[in-house]
């Protein structure tokens, strides 16, 4: 008998079924398919540990004799367990045994049909051997062995249990292709204030070997040398001027951008009031809008960059305020690429209420840009946090707007909301961020001092693109 279950695993079948060791036969073949992704491999990665750079790197896997990344072998071996325990015999079996042999490398884009043919049986302990192969579309043999496994005695017909959702994100990966987004440009000079902590200056000196920026270190020489030596951190390609203390550092650099000497500037160790207080009183330096702060987040859940603003410098903005803060965060989604960014104005609640001003001023800021008085964004508001960035909450709440559930930019409230939203999102949600200050003729690369070197190189790239972006507008 020759008795052949397709089973292609599908989702839909919300039943799986068994076939318990009287029934059967020998001969009988269960089969499945499967296509083998960058997901897959990523996924089983992540859950094995196995990050061997045959499958992850592949710049290494290109010069292997395998010529390219290749799916982990063991991938192969976890098809035949799922088909096993889930379709032929399916639940209630018992792995005892498996053998494998691995004839060929399986590449991404490959499909795998993977089949079981029941060779034998052993009445006494109820076990069964079964000839295990996976061939790809080519018909070729990629994997081959024999499974004992002891089956069920009882029919069960059981709530098929989904796989949890997996989300892979690579904070490594996105932070590298954020570097790449200015990696034709070149580096901006760039004035260092205070970086007299081992992360700051080592963000710094990553960004400027990185080309993102030409770090001028303004600073108190000694001290800055001893932290330094102390964290083993190579500053010789770095110019350093040599100033007494934080406040004179932000003084010396503010003046330096206002007479044009520096095109962006990137915040240190010392106190953010400092900085900004040295940069607001350089006439030199004003624009005509108030300045604003922006983050710049990737959350593993939510499919696209999302900026946050204001959470670091305005406390209580005005309607005026907002207007400048919102403008500052389109011109930045533009200038990232985004060419008409979704704008949501957030309260907790997504309806106008005359007794919560946040609502108010949601309301007023889309009448604003109705009228033109701000530019290049979609804007909706009220909305609540789920609204904006849920599709699904919009729908349950019957929100229809370009807006709600795939917003590009949030507005706060006011800076403890926005500054309490940025942080759940880095501490709670695994998200990746970088900030930077708008509203001056120069952009301010600004986090927190307790950020890594990492976000703070990833915050100078940001400064970068606007410095370049203000080139060609003065051009």
């Amino acid at each position: 008998m020759n008795d052949i279950l397709d089973t292609p695993n599908d989702p839909h079948n919300e039943w799986l079924e068994n076939h318990p060791y009287e029934s059967i036969v020998i001969g009988q073949v269960a089969r499945s398919v499967r296509t083998l992704t960058l997901a897959d491999i990523q996924a089983f990665a992540a859950v094995s540990g196995d990050t061997n750079p045959a499958h992850l790197d592949p710049e290494y896997a290109n010069a292997t004799l395998f010529h390219g990344v290749i799916g982990h072998g063991m991938w192969g071996g976890a098809l035949i367990s799922s088909l096993l325990g889930t379709v032929f015999p399916g639940p209630g079996t018992i792995y005892l045994e498996q053998n494998l042999h691995f004839s060929r490398p399986v590449r991404i884009g490959d499909t795998l049909t993977v089949s079981v043919t029941c060779t034998a049986k052993q009445d006494d302990k109820k076990t069964v051997d079964l000839d295990c192969l996976l061939v790809n579309q080519k018909g070729e043999r990629v994997l081959y062995g024999v499974a004992r496994v002891m089956a069920p005695t009882e029919k069960l017909r059981l709530p098929r249990i989904h796989a949890p959702h997996i989300s892979l994100f690579d904070p490594e990966a996105r932070h590298a292709h954020l570097l790449a987004l200015g990696a034709h440009l070149e580096p901006v000079v760039c004035g260092v204030v205070h970086p007299c902590d081992a992360d700051s200056l080592q963000g710094a000196m990553d960004a400027h070997h990185a080309g993102l920026i030409q770090a001028v270190l303004i600073a108190p020489e000694k001290k800055l040398r001893a932290v330094a030596q102390q964290a083993g951190i190579d500053i010789s390609a770095a110019k350093v001027i040599d100033v007494p203390h934080s406040h004179a550092a932000a003084d010396v650099a503010a003046q330096m951008a206002a007479d044009h000497k520096l095109e962006a500037l990137m915040k240190g160790s010392l106190h953010t009031d400092e900085l900004i207080h040295a940069v607001v009183m350089q006439p030199g330096l004003r624009t005509g809008r108030r300045m604003s702060h922006v983050f710049r987040f990737e959350a593993p859940m939510y499919p696209k960059p999302l900026y946050i603003t204001d959470a670091a410098l305005n406390i209580a903005p005005s309607l005026a305020d907002k207007a400048d803060i919102v403008q500052n965060a389109i011109l930045f989604a533009q200038i990232m690429g985004v060419a008409e960014p979704k704008v949501a104005i957030l309260a907790a609640v997504e309806t106008v209420n005359p007794s919560m001003p946040s609502t108010l001023d949601a309301a007023a800021l889309c009448k604003m840009a109705d009228r033109g008085q701000i530019q290049g964004g979609v804007i909706d508001g009220p909305l609540a946090f789920d609204n904006a960035v849920s599709p699904h909450a919009a729908e349950i709440k019957h929100i229809v707007s370009r807006v709600a559930g795939q917003a590009d930019i949030l507005v706060a409230p006011d800076l403890e909301s926005g500054n309490m939203m940025a942080k759940q999102l880095e501490y709670l949600a695994g998200a990746s961020g970088s900030g930077v200050v708008l509203g001056a003729r120069v952009p301010i690369a600004l986090t927190s001092r307790a950020d890594t070197a990492t976000t703070r190189s990833a915050s100078a790239l940001l400064a970068k693109l606007i410095a370049h972006h203000n080139r060609s507008q003065s051009a």
